[in-house]
């Protein structure tokens, strides 16, 4: 006698019912799986992209920075924030007269900004910050020698000698915060320094 609610055949209604089911979890389980694999693997992949993007635009077009110190006032005050373009060192177009970020030669894990005041081959005058003391110094090869406009208040050139060419970073040329300073950088107050004296 056959009975549809048997211990036997309500077994394997059972058994199939957990198979399919499992196969349907399996299934679904394997489709988030790879929606979500796809989409982590996606926001990896723009991250990558955008990132390195972004990094060749701060290294070889330019980028905005915030100036601390009292070394290079009155024309850039302390938290001033400037724009600074990459594309002059890379094209060896530094200038006596330019203000360029460098990194530190005594400190590399700082920058340092100052005026651009001999390029290599240059005789320059230099003194002691109290002005007591004057010598010559030429400037190397590969090398350019860098002072704050603050010559009171500024370690610079004069303490740690020329800087190599490839520590410059970039040309600072535009001045962005405070906004009623907004605009070109102004001339070195030590114009003089420019001259063979």
């Amino acid at each position: 006698m056959f009975f549809s609610g048997s211990p036997v055949n309500t077994a394997k209604i059972q058994c199939i019912v957990v198979k399919t089911y499992g196969q349907w979890w399996q299934s679904l389980h394997r489709t988030m799986l790879r929606g979500v694999l796809g989409k982590t693997f996606r926001l990896v992949g723009y991250t990558i992209q955008y990132g390195c993007i972004a990094h060749c635009a701060f290294e070889y077009v330019g980028g905005v920075l915030m100036c601390s110190g009292p070394s290079m006032e009155p024309t850039i005050q302390n938290s001033d924030i400037v724009f600074a373009e990459n594309l002059s060192r890379h094209f060896y177009g530094i200038q006596r007269g330019d203000i360029v970020v460098a990194k530190s030669p005594s400190d590399p894990k700082s920058n340092i900004c100052k005026r651009v005041i001999g390029l290599e081959g240059d005789k320059i005058l230099t003194s002691s910050p109290a002005g007591f003391f004057k010598s010559h110094s030429y400037v190397p090869k590969g090398h350019v020698w860098l002072e704050g406009d603050n010559l009171q208040n500024s370690t610079d050139s004069r303490y740690y000698g020329p800087v190599p060419y490839g520590l410059i970073r970039g040309r600072i040329f535009l001045k962005i915060w405070p906004l009623n300073d907004f605009g070109f950088l102004r001339n070195s107050p030590n114009g003089h320094r420019f001259s063979d004296e």
